[in-house]
């Protein structure tokens, strides 16, 4: 492997975790890369107002302080990258990690996902994933070309999502579990072909082979309304640890969570895990912010092969 195209560390996440992580492991002179999966995306990311984090004197949206994070870590030399990752291999010395924009090589990485995945949940969504239902516009939009596709969320990530459904999609139906009517007046869903459908909840997924149809059903008066459909984009948040791309591949609890020592060590030599995706008994932005400093900390020492950790006082 080129040497130029490998990284001291990969950091899997764009959340506080990962992006402390970032700032103190290029500090330190590690060439770093943060694999984001979206900055609109995560817990932070939806949080509105921000008012008790140490050191930020007044109060601000989640996003603000996320785009905080994310300039100081550039700012020490962190490279940023928006894609999915999709898939690792932690087998061999040089660690792999497989995403959408390409693979990437490093000598150790960080896991920072963050805990806002779900189970399938609605009638038929598990039935039909892969054959109608998916939870990336970025990845399977193209396959919708002219057709009709149904999005079902309505934070900033699933409005992100549907400008790029719009791009490939005869109509776009943007169903919202709630009554924002602010969502109609959004520049992003006022395209022609975007229907921005309020106060709905999906009750089913339908069809044979593949996706037919779907069932709502009015939150007010209980009525269903059946819309037929090509493809069913879910963006329904939950607070499960995102840890499908990993497959197993690190020791998983049984409540899916990634399991690391106080450290943050997995247990795999050159593989730590920080934040919500371990499942923290308090999720706070700063307890998340120290989880990815320790691991950045324990990731320097592991790639230096010392025995003690660098204290990083500046």
């Amino acid at each position: 492997m080129d040497e130029q195209d490998l990284y001291d560390i990969v950091i899997i996440g764009g959340g506080p975790a990962g992006l402390s992580a970032a700032q103190y492991a290029a500090r330190m002179g590690m060439k770093t890369i943060v694999l984001d999966k979206s900055p609109v995306a995560g817990a932070l990311a939806s949080s509105s107002k921000i008012e008790n984090y140490p050191g930020v004197l007044e109060p601000m949206t989640g996003p603000q302080l996320l785009d905080l994070f994310k300039k100081q870590a550039i700012a020490f030399g962190a490279h940023y990258v928006e894609t999915l990752v999709i898939g690792v291999k932690f087998s061999e010395e040089i660690k792999e990690v497989y995403a959408m924009t390409g693979n990437y090589a490093g000598r150790a990485v960080i896991v920072a996902t963050g805990a806002m995945g779900r189970k399938p949940s609605v009638k038929g969504e598990k039935n039909f994933l892969g054959r109608g239902v998916s939870y990336c516009a970025v990845c399977d939009a193209a396959f919708y070309k002219n057709k009709v596709v149904c999005l079902v969320g309505d934070s900033e990530e699933a409005i992100k999502e549907a400008s790029v459904l719009a791009r490939f999609a005869d109509k776009v139906h943007f169903i919202s579990p709630t009554n924002n009517i602010e969502l109609q007046k959004h520049p992003t869903l006022s395209q022609n072909n975007i229907n921005v459908v309020l106060n709905m909840r999906l009750v089913e997924i339908r069809g044979s082979d593949v996706v037919q149809d779907i069932v709502l059903e009015s939150k007010d008066d209980k009525r269903e309304v059946i819309v037929p459909t090509d493809g069913v984009f879910m963006y329904l948040h939950g607070n499960r640890p995102i840890v499908d791309f990993l497959d197993f591949v690190v020791d998983i609890s049984d409540d899916e969570c990634v399991i690391t020592n106080r450290m943050m060590e997995t247990n795999i030599e050159g593989v730590f895990a920080a934040g919500d995706v371990t499942c923290v008994e308090v999720r706070q932005v700063v307890v998340a912010a120290a989880n990815g400093c320790v691991a950045a900390l324990s990731a320097e020492k592991y790639i230096h092969h010392r025995k003690k950790r660098r204290l990083d006082w500046g």
